[in-house]
């Protein structure tokens, strides 16, 4: 057993800030699935939003969150983070992240949805600056234990401590990939930083360890989950053969970047007054309706009428990437497909990040905080995630915690080593087929229907196959996914409404009252 004051799943920008905080006081443990740079906080482009120059206000970010979210975000949430904002980029100039700076103010860019500059960055790969000052930071503290290739099982609950007196979350059994054994990690209080769930679905902008493993474990474990109908897809995903999951920033577009068709033709004034710079949900649609109107494997972004000194300067990671394969974004447009890109829904949380069960927090992408409504407005997801590790942080810290029992060990007796994978190669590619084609961006009663009815089969023979072999970390990322997938249909089917990311063919009018969808376990 590997006992911690507090026990991280996930080592992103929502985990390393919980971590960080903590450790002056406690010992913690922080799990990664794999290695800790494969975070999607790595992989994030654009931005940390934050009410930071003169003529903006908080009022202002609020209300461009609640216009982008379809107002279904939950107002004292969006104004808690909104009103934290620059607390939480002072925290990380402290921690020595080099964001970008014009004389001695910051260089604050603007992106769709936003009605002023209020973007925070560090030239066009914010996440991955952020992600190395704060992992150098954590590498160097005494009492935090950072651990890879640890892929968490299952939450360990009061029912694994043979208590019969509440409910409780006393850690996580996590897999070692590199003995192939589970083990067990105990804690009074453990935080939930998991990311989201883009790997269910076939095109993905996210990494490899994005399976929706915390919501997943979450629901097993009895807490409630809120609007996994909600799906951004990012409208410009790099689309190339040798291109996995690269996406083009949401301020490439801020910048002046125009969407147009293979022959020149701009399209996006057709689709909505804010043209380029609408929300992401509505440049998606708009993108997904040209493709299928014009028979068309992708759209073409279109910057340069900026001049190349602007683009190398603005956006060098883009611009080097797309170089490496041909693309010379200073002459030529981009050509973009859209991608699955983050999940607005997750465990449900209050502003402390507390999920349904005691002893369990939920930061970052794996939350639903009521942040993101229906749709996330750009660059707000990393400024969540610092500033709901923060409040775990306090929350956890102000608490004496329970002395901490000892969980039983991981029982592999009645299991055996799998005769052969390929179950598991063929559900994991057939979900994510099924995914993107029936509860895709447009959706409707009778895609969902069939979606769900196949979720069930390959379920059912997943499970199976979990309840009689040995573990791995293939078998446990398509078991989280199907229960992810699962959840994202029952969500879209009570959803009776076209709202945000959500958009139905049956149900193409906004319905009144704006509320979100809580699925609650056992029901």
């Amino acid at each position: 057993m590997h006992p911690s004051d507090v026990l991280i799943i996930g080592g992103g920008l929502a985990g390393l800030s919980c971590a960080l905080q903590l450790a002056e006081r406690h010992q913690v443990t922080v799990l990664a699935k794999r290695e800790l740079e494969m975070s999607s906080s790595q992989w994030a482009q654009g931005g940390i939003a934050a009410v930071l120059a003169e003529g903006d206000s908080f009022d202002a970010h609020v209300h461009d969150t609640m216009v982008a979210g379809a107002m279904l975000n939950d107002l004292p949430a969006t104004r808690f983070v909104v009103e934290h904002g620059p607390e939480a980029i002072a925290w990380l100039r402290a921690q020595g992240v080099p964001f970008d700076t014009e004389g001695s103010a910051l260089h604050l860019t603007r992106e769709g949805g936003h009605s002023q500059r209020r973007i925070a960055h560090v030239a066009d790969a914010t996440g991955a600056a952020v992600q190395r000052t704060l992992l150098a930071a954590a590498r160097a503290h005494p009492r935090i234990t950072l651990l890879e290739n640890l892929v968490a099982v299952d939450l360990i609950t009061s029912r694994h401590m043979d208590m019969a007196d509440g409910q409780r979350c006393w850690g996580a059994y996590a897999l070692n990939t590199a003995s192939g054994r589970v083990e067990t990690f105990a804690a009074p209080h453990t935080v939930l930083a998991t990311g989201g769930a883009g790997k269910v679905y076939r095109y993905t902008t996210n990494p490899d360890t994005a399976s929706g493993d915390g919501i997943a474990m979450a629901w097993r474990a009895g807490c409630r989950v809120a609007n996994m109908e909600f799906i951004q897809f990012h409208p410009t995903c790099l689309y190339h053969p040798k291109a996995k999951s690269f996406l083009i920033s949401e301020a490439v577009r801020g910048e002046g970047g125009i969407l147009r068709l293979p022959d020149g033709t701009r399209f996006m004034p057709a689709h909505d007054e804010r043209a380029e710079l609408a929300p992401r949900d509505v440049v998606a649609r708009a993108i997904d309706f040209e493709m299928k109107k014009h028979g068309l494997d992708c759209v073409h972004l279109d910057i340069t009428h900026k001049g190349e000194d602007f683009i190398r300067h603005h956006f060098p990671t883009i611009y080097q990437r797309c170089l490496d394969l041909g693309i010379d974004m200073a002459r030529e447009p981009i050509p973009v497909v859209p991608a699955v890109h983050f999940t607005c829904g997750g465990v449900l949380t209050d502003l402390a990040g507390r999920t349904d069960l005691p002893g369990l927090y939920a930061v970052g992408e794996v939350a639903y905080t009521g942040l993101h409504g229906a749709n996330r407005l750009a660059s707000n997801s990393l400024l969540e995630c610092v500033v709901f590790g923060s409040a775990a942080a306090r929350a956890i810290a102000t608490q004496t915690p329970p002395a901490l029992p000892s969980p039983r060990p991981w029982d592999e007796s009645r299991v055996s080593d799998a005769d052969e994978l390929v179950v598991i190669s063929h559900n994991w590619d057939e979900l994510r087929r099924l995914m993107w084609n029936y509860v895709g961006i447009v959706r409707t009663n009778k895609r969902l229907e069939r979606a769900a009815h196949r979720i069930a089969l390959l379920d059912a023979e997943v499970h199976e196959f979990y309840a009689n072999f040995r573990v791995n970390r293939d078998l446990l990322e398509l078991r989280n996914l199907l229960q992810v997938a699962e959840l994202i249909v029952r969500s879209a089917q009570l959803r009776h409404e076209s709202r945000g990311l959500h958009y139905s063919l049956d149900w193409p009018q906004t319905a009144a009252p704006a509320a979100p969808t809580i699925l609650v376990p056992g029901t």
